[in-house]
């Protein structure tokens, strides 16, 4: 028998409290990036799953950053997580042909240039975006519906005005973690699953009918 003392320890992880703070983004609808700054100056450019770089691109994003590298380097040390997006990536958004820019996620960190920051926020360099704050409050005072609603009407924030905005994400700040909440099909493989299971059941009826039977 193993002795305890050689095993490791794991303990229940803390439950973060319900009643807390969440902030409400909007969902750009491009492609996952990243910039990694390292110790002894590092530069590494991802996508969602690999490194890039100009040679082997993702939309561009790698030549774009190298290109940039000298005014990236000021965002210090870490992974600085964010969309890539624009002209010839999915929605595109209504940019002109060539156009694409990079948004990053983490709000409680940044600010935009020209804004006044806000607890120990830094400010981002003149060529970093930030995704777009729709809301910000309670976690439990939080109305889903109404904010889609509003960003249905009125069309996106990050390009005013663009009719076809994706969603958005909601980020529970003391749990650390995010859903995300899109206009277009968001209950698409409830749905699919649902036709498929009835379709399913109707044959399975159909065929056995005289046996009272249903098949799912």
């Amino acid at each position: 028998m193993k002795n305890r003392t050689e095993t490791e320890f794991i303990g229940f992880p803390k439950i973060s409290r319900y009643s807390r703070e969440c902030v409400v983004t909007e969902k750009i609808d491009g492609t996952n990036a990243c910039i990694f700054i390292g110790d002894n100056d590092v530069f590494l450019v991802g996508s969602r799953t690999q490194w890039i770089t100009p040679e082997d691109d993702n939309y561009g994003f790698a030549q774009w950053a190298y290109d940039h590298k000298e005014k990236l380097m000021t965002l210090g040390k870490g992974r600085h997580f964010g969309e890539w997006w624009g002209n010839g990536i999915n929605r595109g958004y209504g940019l002109a042909k060539g156009e694409k820019r990079l948004s990053l996620f983490n709000v409680q960190r940044w600010c935009l240039r020209g804004q006044e920051p806000q607890h120990m926020q830094n400010v981002l360099p003149l060529c970093v975006g930030l995704v777009p704050i729709l809301w910000r409050g309670q976690f439990d005072e939080l109305n889903v519906s109404a904010i889609l609603e509003e960003l249905r009407i009125n069309g996106s924030h990050v390009v005013p005005g663009y009719s076809r905005p994706e969603g958005i994400i909601i980020f529970h700040i003391a749990g650390n973690i995010g859903f995300k909440k899109t206009l277009e099909k968001d209950g698409q493989l409830f749905a699919n699953f649902y036709r498929k299971t009835r379709k399913k059941t109707k044959i399975s009826v159909d065929k056995k009918r005289n046996y009272g039977k249903v098949r799912t």
